[in-house]
């Protein structure tokens, strides 16, 4: 592409070469019988020069296609993978619609770049060379006074995109925050009905239009004062160079011909150089857009497995808490010497007030988050030091809230097991009792859940992911408030899938409602980043003045009272 691009650039300014020997042989002074056989033979060689040129731009361009539209695919995929390898907290982090557009801008900002070197840049400097050493064969004063203009006008741009390059910048950012709060409205459009945002919303909005306005009035105002100079800058060296060349041909230096090569030149640096300045702070633009990307890109891994980490093999189950301490900010413990063990097909539940560490617990265990002192073992083996996909392959989990992918249902299903048949996934679904309410749907199992599984009802979602990890069917099973949006029906129907889910597993469960808890083996209640009691619900309900005590009363007589 780029040898393509070299030959294009240096047959353009050849041919002005062949164009100043017809205008001498023309204006030679011989009879047209005489001159016209060369006349045609100049013609002929224009008209080659010019059928090559053509070929080589169309060999660059149609390389291009390919070279470009792969470079780009590799670049997508570079940011998805490494993207997606980033940790939970660095989701919790940044905006999904912001995260989409630094992807989205930075493939395009190579495609803006790529395009600018290789069709503008490339051939000026080829151009830009074969003149001066040209003119200098001429004239030594016509390639100085070029030289001249040329280092004044880089100069020139160099300061002026140093000024303006930090405004690109802003611009990218105050951009990504527009996308970011759209995307972030967009999300929570029901919250902004229910609780008439409406109002307050349009304000945000607007406000953050205002600087994304502001800023683009300013990179595009000082655009507008850089052609201004620009142009003016190039008047310059046209009637310099013309004033130049009368004064060379007078003294018999140049010949008629040479003014038609001057000028062709002088138009092959205007239309080369005329967009230089854009060229160059687009490429900074396409460099700002792309910064942010970069930045992740460059962002080393918060949760990395270790040097030759191993893969974790899970025979009984066992989970130990060792002296672990965590905190998410420095002046917030969560967890301080917290040492726990859970036996192998235990069915532990977790209680206490929120806030209290219950679901970091869980966190912990999936390595979320690193320990910041002590040491999770399962099986009696660090999980920092396994990898991280042996870890979530022995472990299913169903949250508080399960999200579900824009996806069908046997799609959303199957992911907990992707090799799994259609007839496991039904059987997983009748386990969760979710085959009832699918097979309703017109399409079944083919039916489309809607972003983040909208489509369905709280229960529903529930259900599905139930079904998920039933097929998945890993030795160890988290449950994250996992009936809390269902109704007492459901919550019966599903309290005998987890029966069976849980059958020959080691269980975690968080719940509030100590309904739903009562026939774990063991009830820890968690409070101030430690553990305060623990045992069986009778040991626990006849413990007086026992937090769960108070709970299970509150919970079990509280309303009838």
């Amino acid at each position: 592409m780029l040898l393509a691009v070299i030959i294009a650039a240096t047959l353009n300014v050849i041919v002005p070469l062949y164009f100043k020997d017809f205008f001498d042989v023309l204006t030679s002074g011989r009879s047209e019988g005489s001159i016209a056989g060369e006349l045609f033979y100049i013609i002929l060689i224009i008209g080659g020069l010019e059928i090559a040129q053509w070929l080589a731009w169309r060999a660059s361009g149609f390389s291009g296609v390919y070279f470009q539209t792969r470079v780009m695919a590799d670049l997508s995929q570079r940011c998805f993978d490494y993207l997606h390898k980033h940790s939970f907290g660095f989701f919790n982090d940044n905006f999904v619609g912001s995260l989409v557009k630094k992807v989205k801008w930075f493939t395009k900002a190579f495609e803006g770049i790529a395009d600018r070197v290789t069709w503008d840049l490339l051939p000026l400097v080829v151009n830009i060379t074969i003149i001066i050493v040209v003119l200098t064969q001429r004239s030594l004063w016509l390639s100085l006074g070029i030289i001249v203009w040329l280092v004044l006008f880089l100069v020139v741009n160099y300061f002026f995109i140093r000024y303006k390059i930090k405004y690109d910048i802003e611009k990218a950012e105050a951009e990504s925050a527009t996308t970011a709060f759209l995307a972030d409205t967009i999300t929570n459009h029901n919250n902004v009905k229910l609780f008439n945002g409406y109002k307050r919303e349009v304000r945000g909005f607007s406000k953050v239009v205002k600087k994304l306005t502001g800023l683009r009035q300013l990179t595009w105002r000082l655009d507008e004062y850089f052609e201004a100079a620009q142009t003016f800058l190039m008047v310059i060296l046209e009637v310099g160079i013309l004033f130049l060349a009368v004064n060379l041909w007078r003294d018999g230096i140049l010949t008629v011909g040479d003014f038609v090569l001057i000028q062709s030149y002088l138009l092959t640096i205007f239309s080369r150089i005329w967009n230089f300045g854009r060229v160059i702070r687009h490429i900074y633009s396409d460099l700002a857009d792309a910064e942010e990307m970069s930045e992740i890109l460059l962002t080393p891994y918060e949760i990395t497995d270790t040097k030759n980490a191993k893969k974790l093999k899970v025979e009984q189950g066992k989970i130990e808490f060792k002296d672990v301490g965590f905190y998410y900010h420095k002046t917030r413990p969560i967890l301080k010497n917290f040492n726990l063990t859970i036996r192998p097909q235990e069915r532990l539940a977790l209680i206490g007030p929120s806030g209290a560490g219950k679901s970091t617990i869980i966190k912990l265990i999936l390595r979320n988050y690193d320990v910041a002192e002590g040491k999770i073992l399962i099986d009696g083996q660090n999980i920092s030091k396994v990898t991280q996909e042996s870890l979530w392959q022995n472990i299913s989990m169903v949250p508080q809230e399960p999200m579900l992918f824009h996806r069908t249902l046997m799609e959303n299903i199957r992911y907990g097991r992707p090799g799994a048949t259609n007839q496991e996934v039904m059987e997983a679904a009748e386990i969760a009792h979710c085959h009832e309410f699918i097979e309703n749907f017109p399409d079944g199992y083919q039916t489309y859940v809607g972003e983040r599984g909208v489509k369905l009802s709280g229960g529903e979602r529930q259900r599905v992911a139930i079904a998920r990890a039933v097929l998945r069917n890993s030795p160890i099973l988290l449950l994250d408030e996992a009936t809390s949006s269902l109704d007492s029906e459901s919550e019966l129907l599903i309290q005998d899938a987890l029966d069976k889910l849980m059958k020959d597993k080691t269980v975690i469960v968080i719940a509030h409602r100590l309904s739903t808890i009562r026939k774990s083996d063991r009830i820890v209640v968690v409070d101030e980043g430690g553990i305060i009691e623990e045992g069986t619900h009778e040991e626990l309900s006849k413990k007086q003045d026992g937090i769960y005590r108070k709970l299970w009363k509150l919970q079990a007589g509280g309303f009838i009272q």
